[in-house]
């Protein structure tokens, strides 16, 4: 009798693909001063927010304006930044911009590496988004205009909101609450689905 066994060892078995990382995805949330960015990143991070909010000082009276009925008191300064997992292959990062024109030359920054934006816009103060516009049209970065509601502010449609903005037909333009996860959720979606689209586009 052979001193060697004819049985051969069990084949090894296929090892599971290598899970690929999810895809970070970068994205602006601008507008004017007081607009809710801050409110907005924090609306849907999954985290606790980065927030470089400083008090607001006398110095900034009749610089700074966030509104009829504000009670805003402090601003910021820097940017904010959220974070949140859309699903296993994707992950958002917001940056929040600062409001004030003073702050501006963060802007290319914030934006290096973003792949679209969203711009806050208060139905009262149109004329305060017209700063961000204007450079997300100047670098070429695809963004949704979302309208905040704010009590006890004039409102308008979002077809008098298109209008007074003069944005692309293309652009697209939603309603939000700032302070409602489920809004910023479909601002948000909404702002994918136009990088998808122009990402096949392309």
């Amino acid at each position: 009798m052979s001193l060697h066994s004819d049985v051969r060892p069990a084949a090894a078995a296929p090892s599971a693909p290598a899970k690929r990382p999810p895809i970070p995805v970068k994205i602006l949330v601008s507008g004017g001063f007081g607009v809710g960015k801050t409110t907005t990143v924090g609306a849907l991070s999954e985290i606790e927010p980065l927030s470089t909010e400083a008090a607001m000082t006398s110095a900034s009276v009749g610089v700074d304006y966030a509104g009829e009925g504000s009670e805003k008191t402090t601003t910021t300064v820097a940017m904010d930044f959220g974070r949140v997992t859309i699903d296993e292959s994707i992950i958002l990062y917001m940056f929040g911009t600062p409001g004030q024109d003073r702050f501006g030359f963060m802007w290319n920054d914030l934006a290096d590496g973003a792949l679209g934006g969203i711009v806050l816009v208060d139905p009262s103060r149109i004329d305060d988004c017209f700063v961000a516009l204007d450079y997300f049209e100047k670098i070429g970065l695809p963004f949704v205009l979302a309208v905040n509601s704010f009590a006890g502010r004039s409102q308008l449609s979002l077809e008098q909101v298109r209008a007074a903005a003069n944005v692309d037909p293309a652009v697209p333009v939603v309603a939000l609450d700032a302070r409602q996860r489920e809004d910023v959720k479909r601002a948000v979606l909404t702002l994918l689905q136009l990088i998808l689209s122009r990402a096949r586009a392309a």
